[in-house]
């Protein structure tokens, strides 16, 4: 089999999925219901929050899991697993049932951004697939809407295909990119597949190819007429691209009627190159055409730029964003949170002698406080269908201190997660991709503290409990340790 064979995703499993699935059939375990939560751990990047991003896929691959003759013939193969099993396996269909945050949510660290409730074995066999496509497509979407807030409202587009990890990483790295604010990308299968504008106009290799720079611009202006964008850095950009490019425009586009769109400059001072480059433009009465710029690109540099004047109207963004270069990894995690028969369950906790791989144990609920000018003021943590009066103050308990007497008043609540998936099926109509970045872009302008989104040293979000669900968790650490020791 290659990369270009029909694929059956749900092979996405690591192996010990499958034989820890196949010691809970033989133990007759696998009518259990179990609780498991998603979250991460800490933001990218050392920044104040995170994107979600990555359901849809989620859902799509829970709704289309099956293994077929060939899977179940290579597991026969391992010499692992029992015929009973790989019987288990020919009829296997997700059935359980899945809450999340909608796409796009602002998230933050520690709390469950996904809950799957579902007999043990479909709960376990899904982990992998579900981390694969959260930890991806979030890492991307947080990255990109870091850039996108560097630009200041200039345009941002994704080149990072070429960059990416492979050609999935390129395709759902740019799915993600637009859902954290990028207008644009150069890849085709994500334009094709999400209906995400695509752009590009020309590579150094055209240039090169005629020899002649006035030539190959003049050859690219005659055949894209309405929509020139012309790369200027292939030999010189001041001495010759520029020069070149305003001739093209008097000589080519003018007396058709058109105008030159914009120029790119890939490589050199960026800060300085712009601002010769708009002086020349200006000068040759060329002051409607934009100037794009790429070249390893990412928030840091592109803040940079303009705080040093550059005179830039629009960003290509590759490799530091497409692999979120600073930041590789998410680091999003499935826990065991409950054990149960469907109806009722028992937490669990995971028990750590690092502070921050504790759980939060059993079933939960997620809210978003919001004071009543609307904005988001924590997150708080309660038990699965705990309810309380927004009239009243209501208590809650900061983990990290405690000791302190707080409580939200004049404050509005909302539940954070919806259920999608019920018994394997989608119940809750998906929002299109347009849908999912205005999400984004209305949170973070309404809703998130400019002090949250800053890129040094950035608010911290609280994530707060309700008593009962603090005492609830504390009751069952203290227990775990008297069990355990």
């Amino acid at each position: 089999m290659t990369q270009f064979d029909k694929r059956n995703i749900t092979m996405m499993v690591d192996f010990y999925e499958l034989t820890m699935a196949n010691g809970y059939l033989q133990h007759h375990d696998e009518n259990v219901h179990v609780v498991f939560d998603v979250f991460y751990r800490a933001n990218p990047d050392k920044g104040g929050f995170a994107i979600f991003a990555g359901l849809e896929q989620v859902i799509e691959y829970v709704e289309n899991m099956c293994f077929s003759q060939e899977d179940v013939e290579y597991f026969r193969q391992q010499h692992v697993f029992s015929e009973e099993f790989l019987s288990y396996l020919q009829n296997f269909r997700f059935t359980g049932d899945i809450y999340a945050m909608p796409e796009g949510t602002v998230m933050y660290p520690n709390e469950p951004i996904m809950t799957i409730v579902a007999p043990l074995i479909d709960a376990q066999l899904v982990e992998t697939a579900i981390l694969a496509q959260v930890n991806h497509q979030s890492l991307i979407a947080t990255k990109a809407r870091r850039i996108f807030r560097s630009a200041q409202g200039r345009a941002v587009s994704d080149f990072g295909a070429r960059r990416a990890h492979n050609m999935d990483a390129a395709t759902y790295g740019a799915r993600a990119a637009y859902i954290g604010g990028v207008s644009s990308t150069a890849t085709c299968t994500a334009g094709q597949i999400f209906g995400i504008p695509v752009s590009g106009t020309m590579a150094h290799s055209w240039v090169m190819f005629y020899g002649d720079e006035y030539e190959a611009f003049a050859n690219y202006a005659r055949t894209y007429p309405d929509a020139t964008v012309l790369l200027v850095d292939t030999y010189d950009v001041i001495h010759s691209g520029i020069p070149n490019a305003i001739r093209v425009a008097h000589e080519i586009l003018e007396p058709m009627g058109k105008r030159l769109r914009g120029i790119r400059i890939d490589s050199g001072d960026l800060a300085y190159l712009s601002k010769r480059v708009r002086r020349m433009l200006d000068e040759a009465g060329l002051f409607d055409c934009k100037i794009i710029v790429s070249n390893s690109l990412d928030e840091f540099t592109v803040s940079s730029l303009l705080l040093q004047g550059a005179c830039i109207d629009g960003f290509g963004i590759g490799e530091r964003l497409i692999t979120a270069k600073s930041e590789p990894v998410f680091g999003a995690v499935y826990k065991l949170a409950a054990v149960g028969d469907g109806q009722s369950f028992a937490p669990r906790i995971k028990v750590s002698e690092n502070i921050g791989k504790i759980t939060n144990p059993g079933r939960k609920d997620l809210y978003r406080v919001y004071d009543v000018n609307g904005h988001a003021v924590a997150d708080m943590i309660s038990l699965y269908g705990e309810t309380f009066s927004e009239d009243l103050p209501i208590r809650y308990i900061d983990p990290q201190k405690p000791w302190k007497n707080r409580a939200f008043e004049n404050c509005t609540f909302k539940n954070l997660r919806k259920l999608y998936v019920r018994h394997g099926k989608r119940i809750e109509e998906l929002p299109t991709l347009k849908e999912i970045r205005e999400y984004v872009m209305k949170q973070l302008e309404a809703e998130i503290w400019e002090e949250e989104q800053r890129f040094e040293n950035p608010h911290i979000h609280y994530l707060d409990m309700t008593p009962d669900y603090y005492e609830l968790k504390m009751d069952l650490l203290t227990e775990t340790r008297r069990q355990h020791g």
